[in-house]
């Protein structure tokens, strides 16, 4: 079996690639092998390679600058997703895509559900939910993975900023009214592939088709996971500038940006964990390792 992912360099396709090794041919073209942005060669990627199993984890992740290139982002975020979920349809094959909180409309407290009423903020929202709604219209046998703020131990991410910024400055204003789950490329990855049987047919998904949240238990804020950070990095022998007393909590309204960004991110996982039979571990536990595989690369 042919093993098509999209956005194989990326901090969650890299993952993907380490854990559907063992199942098949893994095919991750990187972007000078496949242009993603163009239609055309997509097509014939997939026709060439006719791949018994989609993951889709390309995305255009600039929140701000797809604001100013929202072609862009349409292009990768709903149009992409539609091609593929074509050909799933046409192949009878699984479509496996990765979503955002971005959908939701980040008001209130009270964790997002998977049917929860969608009103993305933002031009990158609005893009990552036409890409949810077609996958869903097309009538593929699908999983959309809804996540929230994710990181790993390589790529740019916030976690290695932090410690980028933690090792040279003394202090820090960071959000403090964002609150949601950092996600660990690396669980999305195990995630997913708890989600096949290898028992009878190769890769078939053993739950239901259909949407699901894919995140961490707990919550926090920017600062809470910045602060965190610097807790662990100092366990772990880590010689840091920042002092806890200089990470200074701000709101959002302090740190403006092109796009607004939603203040509710947190997503109820129960369903997925209903379906899996699985417990989500702790936000702060996935942290942990991350962050020790991070500093052991070095």
């Amino acid at each position: 079996m042919n093993i098509f992912i999209t956005g194989g360099n990326g901090q969650v396709g890299f993952e993907l690639q380490r854990q559907f090794a063992p199942f098949g041919t893994v095919l991750a073209p990187t972007r000078d092998e496949l242009d993603l942005a163009n239609a055309d060669a997509v097509d014939a990627y997939l026709a060439k390679h006719q791949p018994g199993l989609i993951l889709n984890a390309a995305a255009y992740t600039a929140v701000d600058k797809a604001e100013s290139e929202p072609e862009q982002a349409k292009r990768l975020n709903a149009e992409l997703p539609i091609q593929l979920a074509a050909y799933a349809v046409k192949q009878g094959i699984t479509l496996v895509h990765y979503s955002s909180d971005y959908v939701y409309p980040g008001s209130g407290e009270t964790p997002w559900q998977e049917d929860s009423p969608t009103s993305p903020l933002s031009i990158y929202g609005q893009t990552k939910l036409e890409g949810d709604l077609a996958i869903i219209e097309s009538g593929c046998q699908h999983l959309i993975f809804r996540t929230s703020w994710v990181y790993a131990a390589r790529g740019n991410n916030f976690m290695k900023t932090m410690l980028r910024l933690g090792r040279e400055l003394e202090a820090l204003n960071i959000v403090n009214d964002q609150i949601g789950a950092p996600t660990p490329a690396r669980l999305i990855a195990q995630v997913t592939a708890l989600a096949f049987t290898t028992q009878g047919s190769p890769l078939t998904i053993n739950i239901p088709s259909g949407v699901y949240h894919l995140a961490p238990r707990g919550k926090t804020s920017w600062h809470g996971f910045a602060s965190e950070i610097f807790n662990q990095a100092r366990k772990a022998g880590e010689t840091l500038a920042i002092t806890p007393e200089g990470t200074a909590g701000i709101p959002t309204a302090e740190y403006p940006t092109p796009a607004k960004r939603p203040l509710n991110s947190r997503m109820a996982v129960s369903k997925l964990e209903n379906a899996l039979g699985i417990t989500m571990p702790t936000w702060q536990s996935q942290l942990v390792l991350t962050l020790k595989e991070h500093l052991d690369s070095f």
